[in-house]
């Protein structure tokens, strides 16, 4: 096995899903944590928002200050928003590297 079949390997483990800008879903960083499962998050947009982390996405996996998240912001509020997913710190890297993340949000 060459060192360039490795490497291909590695790319297949790190495919990530991408916002699905159709249904309004775009890039967030997590920036406070505010407890009751709430959390202020910087979305590629420019806006500060208040995520709300669901059940599903709060029983099996923590959300620190820092992660990227895909976040989909509410119709009716839009200060405020959900939380659908989280990227692991490899992930996040492999999105920096492949520059899909906006520059407004890419601290990685």
């Amino acid at each position: 096995m060459t060192s360039y079949d490795s490497e291909e390997v590695s790319e297949e483990i790190t495919r990530c899903p991408f916002p699905n800008h159709k249904e309004g879903e775009i890039f967030g960083v997590a920036d406070q944590l505010l407890g009751a499962s709430h959390i202020k998050v910087m979305c590629e947009d420019g806006t500060s928002r208040i995520g709300r982390i669901p059940g599903k996405i709060r029983k099996r996996m923590w959300i620190r200050e820092g992660d990227l998240l895909i976040v989909r912001p509410w119709e009716f509020q839009d200060d405020k928003a959900d939380i659908k997913y989280r990227y692991t710190k490899t992930q996040a890297s492999y999105l920096h590297r492949r520059k899909a993340i906006p520059k407004t949000l890419d601290i990685f």
